[in-house]
């Protein structure tokens, strides 16, 4: 893949980051304020550079005043032996922090104060970042703010990503203050941090603080995704769960990322007495870690051994690959995974078919062999294999062994990425960016790119985020999910708005914490629902209608609500948004009140979800209640009073919740008929027995 990937990376211009094209609508004049803005803010940031430096040489010579000689240095073999030695620490860290293991994240905070004592630069980066998202200690954003002042001095593009982010949302104390957030961003971004990139195309693509620019955001996103691309593993990395929190709210068995406890015990019971199921499944959790199990390669190796010991093909297939890309625990063994592939492969096994068609492809322990390569790709591409899909698409794509035909790559890659293949997203974004075999389209590009690159190893952050909320820890969850929003996951968005909406009720939690205005926290969560809306998430519609309906962090707007459960009703086919509608209808309240229409969207509700029918049937019996006795009363002496317009809005209905009281009479009827349709069956069997 490399090598294919080498030409790809040739075409990628990094000065293109600097020449992004003015707004269409932009004025000279408004130009030469964003001019002048910019360069107040960087002489600022310059100032400010100074004055701490200064502070730094004021306590240096604090502790010796009266000596005008600079301190001795180390001997220079005694400092290359130093830093060294904090480089295999700083490695060492990293990967601990990636471990699952019991304890390795404690090592790797012991690790990191050691080396921010050091002023080992990389060291401090990332305990500034730990000690700001809280992940493995404690969440404390007055040391976080302290290394991050003294790291973006000294040029780090992790701190000025981090300071940048603070700055856009105006957490911690950091004033709200986008001209500042987009210079630190852009530093950073200049700097290659990869966060940066994801911030600012995230922007470009929006327009949030920027003018809008397709083509800006596609060369952000394209850096990004070429270094996600580069990173793919063959085993998958492990695997990352984006759960709503207000999803997960409503169905928390069907929603939750992490696996009960007691069902993986289980799991390993069956797999001791012999379950091959079993022993595959907890194989491939082993294999990649995530679901709440430990990435454990040798406890991987001993569960699909046991499976392919019985015949399974799929065991068989997963050692092969294992085995063609190693690890630490795992050595890599050509030979090995040939083995397990020629075994999987010559029963038919997809997943074989294509481990075997990469070791020709590439040559690992074959001769090189393109034809062998296409026909075993082909044979699992038949079987609806991503892996096969994707290296024929490749092929075609590069023109290896095979004549260069984009349309055919194109429909494999499609193939491919109907089944979540990060690979063929790449590649489909770089022929849409460049129109090879298609219509260019940059909005279609970009998305591909921001797609891959949102699979990058800061996804584990979404994890750790849901993490943080289950333990309790709202604040630290609040600020990587913040975080991950400024990047433009869509999960990141609405976790963020769900934990404020839930803040919103006690403010001063959150005023104390994160220093967030406790009037504000409602407004914000709406910002960040809106955010989640325009990416399509359809129950952020659902959210946006009841905050207008209700006031919440905005003007009660009846109309502004019924339009956004429209459209969480049209786009989503959400059941409650159906129902708030029929309510709406019904009273008269933001839309024509109607009978009939209110009906419809009960029935829509009802047909949607079956949940819905208890409080349907009940909104049904006030419905025929209400309009019922209405006509009965127009007939006699006029309109009732909760039918009577109100002569200033237009709207039926008067303020007493006569509604409310009619469902909780329907209710409680309803309770009494079954309890005497309950009495009578017993009575009947009683006399049946007799």
């Amino acid at each position: 893949m490399n090598q294919i990937l080498f030409s790809i990376k040739d075409n990628d211009d990094t000065n293109d980051a600097l020449s992004f094209p003015p707004h269409p609508d932009s004025t000279t004049e408004t130009e030469s304020d964003d001019t002048s803005r910019a360069k107040e803010v960087i002489n600022l940031a310059i100032k400010k550079r100074d004055e701490l430096l200064m502070k730094t040489k004021v306590f240096q010579n604090s502790v010796d005043p009266e000596s005008e000689t600079t301190p001795t240095p180390l001997p220079p073999e005694h400092e290359s032996e130093t830093t060294k030695e904090n480089e295999e620490l700083y490695k060492k860290s990293q990967k601990l922090l990636l471990s699952d293991q019991s304890g390795s994240h404690q090592e790797a905070i012991e690790i990191l104060h050691v080396l921010t004592s050091a002023n080992h630069t990389k060291g401090m980066e990332l305990m500034a970042l730990e000690f700001l998202y809280g992940r493995f200690i404690k969440q404390n954003l007055t040391a976080s703010l302290s290394l991050l002042d003294r790291l973006v001095v000294m040029g780090s593009p992790s701190a000025q990503f981090a300071l940048g982010v603070l700055h856009s949302v105006g957490l911690a104390g950091r004033p709200l203050d986008h001209g500042l957030a987009l210079v630190y961003l852009t530093f950073a971004s200049l700097g290659n941090h990869p966060l940066a990139k994801m911030a600012l195309g995230y922007r470009y693509l929006n327009g949030f603080g920027v003018p809008q620019s397709c083509e800006a955001a596609l060369t952000h996103y394209k850096g990004v995704a070429t270094a996600v691309a580069e990173a793919v593993e063959l085993t998958g990395g492990a695997a990352v769960s984006r759960v709503h929190l207000v999803d997960e709210l409503e169905s928390p068995q069907e929603h939750s990322p992490v696996l009960d406890n007691d069902l993986v015990q289980y799991y390993r019971f069956l797999a001791d007495k012999g379950d091959i199921q079993a022993q595959i499944g907890l194989g491939q959790l082993h294999m990649q870690g995530g679901r709440g199990v430990p990435r454990d390669p040798h406890q991987a190796v001993d569960y699909l051994e046991r499976a392919a010991n019985q015949g399974n093909t799929n065991a068989l297939a997963y050692l092969g690959k294992m085995y063609a890309e190693g690890s630490d625990e795992i050595p890599q063994n050509n030979k090995t995974a040939l083995k397990y592939f020629e075994q999987a492969a010559r029963k038919g096994n997809p997943i074989g078919q294509a481990g075997l068609g990469m070791i020709h492809f590439y040559g690992r322990g074959v001769p090189v062999d393109y034809s062998k390569a296409y026909n075993y790709f082909a044979e699992s591409a038949e079987q609806g294999h991503a892996d096969g899909q994707y290296n024929l698409g490749l092929m075609y794509f590069s023109g290896v062994g095979v004549h260069r035909e984009y349309k055919k790559a194109v429909h494999f890659f499609n193939l491919a990425s109907q089944s979540g293949h990060v690979l063929a997203y790449y590649y489909l974004a770089q022929m849409q960016a460049n129109g090879m075999g298609m219509i260019r389209s940059c909005s279609i590009a970009v998305e591909f790119f921001k797609n891959v690159a949102e699979r990058g190893r800061w996804s584990q952050l979404l994890m750790d985020g849901h993490r943080l909320y289950h333990n309790n820890d709202r604040q630290a969850a609040l600020t990587v999910y913040t975080v991950l929003a400024e990047l433009g996951y869509v999960v990141g968005q609405s976790n963020a708005a769900f934990i404020m909406d839930g803040m919103g009720g006690g403010g001063a939690a959150v005023d104390e914490g994160l220093q967030v205005p406790a009037d504000e926290v409602l407004s914000r969560a709406l910002y960040y629902w809106g955010r989640a809306a325009a990416q399509g998430y359809g129950r952020a519609r659902l959210k946006i209608g009841d905050y207008h309906y209700y006031g919440k962090g905005t003007a009660v707007d009846y109309n502004a609500a019924a339009l956004q459960y429209q459209m969480a009703s049209e786009q989503s086919h959400d059941a409650q948004a159906m129902f708030n509608l029929a309510y709406m209808h019904e009273v008269g309240r933001g839309l024509k009140r109607d009978a009939h229409l209110a009906k419809r969207f009960y029935d829509m509700a009802l047909d949607v979800s079956a949940d819905a029918y208890l409080p349907v049937t009940l909104a049904m019996y006030r419905l025929y209640l209400a309009f019922g006795l209405e006509a009965v009363w127009d007939a006699v002496s006029g309109s009732l009073p909760w039918s009577s317009p109100d002569p200033s809005t237009g709207e039926s209905g008067s303020d007493t919740d006569w509604d409310v009281y009619a469902i909780v009479g329907l209710a409680v009827l309803l309770a009494f008929l079954i309890l005497l349709q309950r009495q009578r069956t017993r009575l009947r069997r009683i006399q049946h027995v007799q």
